[in-house]
Protein backbone atom coordinates (compact mmCIF):
# COMPACT_ATOMS: atom_id res chain seq x y z
CA UNK A 1 0.00 0.00 0.00
CA UNK A 2 1.07 3.36 -0.74
CA UNK A 3 0.20 6.77 1.26
CA UNK A 4 -2.31 9.06 0.73
CA UNK A 5 -2.45 12.66 1.47
CA UNK A 6 -3.89 12.12 4.86
CA UNK A 7 -1.23 9.47 5.34
CA UNK A 8 -3.48 6.60 5.29
CA UNK A 9 -2.96 3.75 3.33
CA UNK A 10 -4.78 3.90 -0.15
CA UNK A 11 -5.39 1.05 -2.62
CA UNK A 12 -2.83 1.54 -5.76
CA UNK A 13 -4.25 -1.77 -8.23
CA UNK A 14 -3.13 -5.18 -7.67
CA UNK A 15 -2.51 -4.79 -3.79
CA UNK A 16 -2.90 -7.35 -1.23
CA UNK A 17 -6.55 -8.38 -0.29
CA UNK A 18 -8.63 -6.33 2.02
CA UNK A 19 -8.20 -7.51 5.41
CA UNK A 20 -9.97 -8.70 9.19
CA UNK A 21 -9.40 -6.16 12.00
CA UNK A 22 -10.32 -6.57 15.57
CA UNK A 23 -10.59 -3.34 17.81
CA UNK A 24 -11.89 -3.06 20.90
CA UNK A 25 -13.09 0.45 22.07
CA UNK A 26 -14.81 0.68 19.15
CA UNK A 27 -17.65 1.46 19.75
CA UNK A 28 -16.20 5.88 20.49
CA UNK A 29 -13.73 7.91 20.20
CA UNK A 30 -10.14 6.44 18.90
CA UNK A 31 -11.52 2.90 18.54
CA UNK A 32 -14.44 4.17 16.25
CA UNK A 33 -12.28 6.49 13.93
CA UNK A 34 -9.53 3.50 13.65
CA UNK A 35 -13.26 1.33 12.78
CA UNK A 36 -13.88 3.60 9.76
CA UNK A 37 -10.42 4.52 8.63
CA UNK A 38 -10.54 0.40 8.39
CA UNK A 39 -14.20 0.46 6.46
CA UNK A 40 -12.31 3.13 4.37
CA UNK A 41 -10.09 0.19 3.10
CA UNK A 42 -12.42 -2.12 2.40
CA UNK A 43 -11.88 -3.87 4.96
CA UNK A 44 -13.84 -5.96 7.20
CA UNK A 45 -13.93 -4.62 11.29
CA UNK A 46 -15.46 -6.23 14.31
CA UNK A 47 -16.31 -3.76 16.58
CA UNK A 48 -15.96 -4.44 20.74
CA UNK A 49 -17.64 -2.58 23.56
CA UNK A 50 -19.46 -3.07 26.23
CA UNK A 51 -22.11 -0.33 25.43
CA UNK A 52 -23.89 -2.22 23.39
CA UNK A 53 -26.40 1.23 22.22
CA UNK A 54 -23.51 2.63 20.33
CA UNK A 55 -22.21 -0.19 18.71
CA UNK A 56 -25.04 -0.52 16.54
CA UNK A 57 -24.07 2.84 14.53
CA UNK A 58 -20.55 2.43 14.93
CA UNK A 59 -20.66 -0.74 12.76
CA UNK A 60 -22.82 1.36 10.47
CA UNK A 61 -20.48 4.32 9.79
CA UNK A 62 -17.80 1.49 8.56
CA UNK A 63 -20.01 -0.37 6.25
CA UNK A 64 -20.67 3.30 5.03
CA UNK A 65 -16.76 3.91 4.62
CA UNK A 66 -16.85 0.71 2.05
CA UNK A 67 -15.78 -1.78 4.58
CA UNK A 68 -18.17 -4.06 6.57
CA UNK A 69 -18.70 -3.45 10.32
CA UNK A 70 -20.16 -6.00 12.85
CA UNK A 71 -20.43 -4.82 16.29
CA UNK A 72 -20.14 -7.07 19.28
CA UNK A 73 -20.32 -6.76 23.16
CA UNK A 74 -17.03 -6.53 24.72
CA UNK A 75 -15.52 -6.79 27.72
CA UNK A 76 -11.54 -6.68 27.66
CA UNK A 77 -11.17 -7.36 31.36
CA UNK A 78 -13.09 -10.94 30.98
CA UNK A 79 -11.13 -13.55 29.25
CA UNK A 80 -14.43 -15.48 27.77
CA UNK A 81 -15.86 -12.29 26.62
CA UNK A 82 -12.92 -11.82 24.35
CA UNK A 83 -12.80 -15.27 23.28
CA UNK A 84 -16.82 -15.19 22.46
CA UNK A 85 -15.79 -11.91 20.61
CA UNK A 86 -13.17 -13.76 18.71
CA UNK A 87 -15.24 -16.31 17.77
CA UNK A 88 -18.58 -14.29 16.80
CA UNK A 89 -16.08 -12.30 14.51
CA UNK A 90 -14.45 -15.12 13.05
CA UNK A 91 -17.65 -16.97 12.69
CA UNK A 92 -18.77 -13.98 10.33
CA UNK A 93 -16.11 -12.09 8.75
CA UNK A 94 -13.22 -14.70 8.63
CA UNK A 95 -10.16 -14.92 10.43
CA UNK A 96 -8.69 -11.96 12.12
CA UNK A 97 -5.20 -10.57 11.10
CA UNK A 98 -5.43 -6.75 12.56
CA UNK A 99 -5.88 -6.53 16.34
CA UNK A 100 -6.13 -2.86 17.78
CA UNK A 101 -6.52 -2.10 21.07
CA UNK A 102 -8.15 1.02 21.98
CA UNK A 103 -9.97 0.37 24.76
CA UNK A 104 -9.71 2.65 28.11
CA UNK A 105 -11.00 4.66 31.07
CA UNK A 106 -9.47 7.82 32.92
CA UNK A 107 -10.56 10.03 35.26
CA UNK A 108 -8.32 12.19 36.88
CA UNK A 109 -7.95 12.74 40.45
CA UNK A 110 -5.51 12.02 43.31
CA UNK A 111 -4.32 9.09 43.81
CA UNK A 112 -5.44 8.58 47.60
CA UNK A 113 -8.96 10.20 46.60
CA UNK A 114 -9.84 8.06 44.21
CA UNK A 115 -12.18 5.08 44.97
CA UNK A 116 -10.36 1.75 44.82
CA UNK A 117 -13.30 0.65 42.17
CA UNK A 118 -11.69 3.56 39.93
CA UNK A 119 -8.32 2.47 40.26
CA UNK A 120 -9.21 -0.75 39.25
CA UNK A 121 -11.23 0.40 36.17
CA UNK A 122 -8.62 2.18 34.69
CA UNK A 123 -6.07 -0.75 35.46
CA UNK A 124 -8.08 -3.38 33.87
CA UNK A 125 -9.31 -1.58 30.77
CA UNK A 126 -5.82 0.15 29.75
CA UNK A 127 -3.23 -2.68 30.85
CA UNK A 128 -5.45 -6.10 31.68
CA UNK A 129 -7.54 -5.52 28.83
CA UNK A 130 -5.30 -4.71 26.15
CA UNK A 131 -2.93 -7.60 27.11
CA UNK A 132 -5.79 -10.03 27.12
CA UNK A 133 -7.25 -8.58 23.54
CA UNK A 134 -4.15 -8.84 22.22
CA UNK A 135 -3.05 -12.60 23.78
CA UNK A 136 -6.50 -13.84 21.91
CA UNK A 137 -5.72 -12.30 18.74
CA UNK A 138 -2.14 -13.37 18.93
CA UNK A 139 -2.86 -16.39 20.25
CA UNK A 140 -5.09 -17.74 16.83
CA UNK A 141 -2.63 -16.30 14.47
CA UNK A 142 0.33 -18.27 15.52
CA UNK A 143 -2.33 -21.44 15.85
CA UNK A 144 -2.49 -20.68 12.35
CA UNK A 145 0.70 -19.36 11.20
CA UNK A 146 -0.67 -16.28 9.74
CA UNK A 147 1.03 -12.82 9.62
CA UNK A 148 -0.68 -9.98 11.51
CA UNK A 149 -0.62 -6.66 13.19
CA UNK A 150 -1.09 -5.99 16.68
CA UNK A 151 -1.61 -2.21 17.59
CA UNK A 152 -1.61 -0.83 21.02
CA UNK A 153 -2.79 2.94 21.17
CA UNK A 154 -0.77 4.36 24.14
CA UNK A 155 -0.67 7.93 25.11
CA UNK A 156 1.84 10.75 26.11
CA UNK A 157 1.28 10.06 29.60
CA UNK A 158 3.34 6.84 29.16
CA UNK A 159 6.61 8.70 28.71
CA UNK A 160 5.71 12.00 30.31
CA UNK A 161 5.08 12.17 34.27
CA UNK A 162 1.54 13.39 34.09
CA UNK A 163 -0.30 14.35 37.46
CA UNK A 164 -3.62 13.11 38.50
CA UNK A 165 -3.38 10.30 35.92
CA UNK A 166 -1.17 7.65 37.78
CA UNK A 167 -3.18 4.78 37.53
CA UNK A 168 -4.06 5.51 33.40
CA UNK A 169 -0.50 6.85 33.22
CA UNK A 170 0.93 3.33 34.79
CA UNK A 171 -1.28 1.27 32.56
CA UNK A 172 -0.30 2.89 29.24
CA UNK A 173 3.71 2.96 30.71
CA UNK A 174 2.88 -1.18 30.95
CA UNK A 175 1.60 -0.97 27.43
CA UNK A 176 4.28 0.33 26.29
CA UNK A 177 6.70 -2.15 27.35
CA UNK A 178 4.57 -5.24 27.34
CA UNK A 179 4.29 -3.81 22.99
CA UNK A 180 8.15 -4.08 23.46
CA UNK A 181 8.54 -7.50 25.10
CA UNK A 182 6.22 -8.68 22.35
CA UNK A 183 8.03 -7.51 19.08
CA UNK A 184 11.14 -9.91 20.17
CA UNK A 185 8.76 -12.88 21.39
CA UNK A 186 7.27 -12.69 18.25
CA UNK A 187 10.05 -11.95 15.79
CA UNK A 188 10.35 -14.17 12.68
CA UNK A 189 6.58 -14.66 13.21
CA UNK A 190 5.20 -12.32 10.52
CA UNK A 191 3.49 -10.67 13.86
CA UNK A 192 4.40 -7.27 14.17
CA UNK A 193 3.34 -5.38 18.14
CA UNK A 194 3.30 -1.91 17.40
CA UNK A 195 2.66 0.98 19.71
CA UNK A 196 0.41 4.61 18.65
CA UNK A 197 1.38 7.03 21.02
CA UNK A 198 -1.51 10.09 21.24
CA UNK A 199 -0.81 13.73 22.57
CA UNK A 200 -3.54 15.68 23.90
CA UNK A 201 -6.74 14.78 21.46
CA UNK A 202 -10.37 15.93 21.33
CA UNK A 203 -13.47 13.77 20.99
CA UNK A 204 -12.05 10.80 22.95
CA UNK A 205 -15.54 10.76 25.22
CA UNK A 206 -14.14 10.87 28.48
CA UNK A 207 -14.02 14.94 29.01
CA UNK A 208 -18.48 14.32 28.89
CA UNK A 209 -18.53 12.71 31.99
CA UNK A 210 -15.87 14.64 33.85
CA UNK A 211 -17.21 17.04 36.86
CA UNK A 212 -16.02 20.41 37.36
CA UNK A 213 -13.28 18.67 40.02
CA UNK A 214 -11.95 16.74 37.18
CA UNK A 215 -11.90 19.45 34.77
CA UNK A 216 -9.97 21.51 37.50
CA UNK A 217 -7.07 18.96 36.18
CA UNK A 218 -6.75 20.80 33.55
CA UNK A 219 -5.12 24.10 35.38
CA UNK A 220 -2.57 21.59 37.01
CA UNK A 221 -1.24 19.85 33.60
CA UNK A 222 -1.45 23.23 31.90
CA UNK A 223 1.10 24.80 35.06
CA UNK A 224 3.25 21.81 34.56
CA UNK A 225 3.60 22.24 30.88
CA UNK A 226 1.81 19.47 29.60
CA UNK A 227 -0.58 21.24 27.60
CA UNK A 228 2.02 23.86 26.01
CA UNK A 229 -0.97 25.48 23.52
CA UNK A 230 -4.78 24.79 22.49
CA UNK A 231 -3.63 22.29 19.71
CA UNK A 232 -5.53 19.07 20.19
CA UNK A 233 -5.35 15.91 17.81
CA UNK A 234 -8.79 14.42 16.56
CA UNK A 235 -9.89 11.04 17.09
CA UNK A 236 -9.56 10.66 13.15
CA UNK A 237 -5.57 12.10 13.10
CA UNK A 238 -4.89 8.61 15.89
CA UNK A 239 -6.93 6.36 13.09
CA UNK A 240 -5.04 7.42 10.19
CA UNK A 241 -1.92 6.52 11.63
CA UNK A 242 -2.42 3.38 12.94
CA UNK A 243 -3.67 2.36 8.82
CA UNK A 244 -0.37 3.42 7.96
CA UNK A 245 1.27 1.55 11.05
CA UNK A 246 -0.32 -2.12 9.94
CA UNK A 247 -0.61 -1.18 5.62
CA UNK A 248 3.50 -1.20 6.07
CA UNK A 249 5.71 -3.75 3.98
CA UNK A 250 5.72 -6.85 6.04
CA UNK A 251 9.59 -5.98 5.88
CA UNK A 252 9.29 -3.04 8.36
CA UNK A 253 8.87 -3.04 11.97
CA UNK A 254 8.27 0.19 13.85
CA UNK A 255 8.19 0.54 17.26
CA UNK A 256 6.30 3.26 18.56
CA UNK A 257 5.07 5.97 16.53
CA UNK A 258 4.55 9.20 18.82
CA UNK A 259 1.69 11.94 17.42
CA UNK A 260 1.59 15.40 18.70
CA UNK A 261 -1.21 18.09 17.77
CA UNK A 262 0.68 21.13 16.46
CA UNK A 263 0.49 24.56 17.97
CA UNK A 264 -2.42 26.50 16.19
CA UNK A 265 -0.43 29.12 14.13
CA UNK A 266 0.12 32.58 15.43
CA UNK A 267 -0.79 35.05 12.74
CA UNK A 268 1.97 37.32 13.86
CA UNK A 269 4.30 35.35 13.87
CA UNK A 270 3.54 33.57 10.61
CA UNK A 271 6.49 35.82 8.54
CA UNK A 272 9.58 37.42 9.87
CA UNK A 273 8.20 40.96 9.74
CA UNK A 274 5.21 39.99 12.18
CA UNK A 275 2.68 41.24 8.73
CA UNK A 276 1.22 37.82 8.33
Amino acid sequence: MSAGETGAPVATGGEAPARIAAVSGGSSGIGRAVAEAFGALSWKVALGARGEARLAPAAAAVTERGGTGLGLRLDVADADSIASFYDEAESRLGPVDVVVNCAAHARPGALHELPAEEVRAEVQSALLGSLLFAREGIRRLRERGDPGDVVFVSSSSAAVPWPLHAAYAGSKAGIEQAARSLALELEGTGVRATVVRPGNTMGTGWVADWGPAELASVTQWQRHGLLRHGGLLAPDQIAQTVAWVVGLPRSVQIDHVSVHPEAPVDAGRSSPTGSG
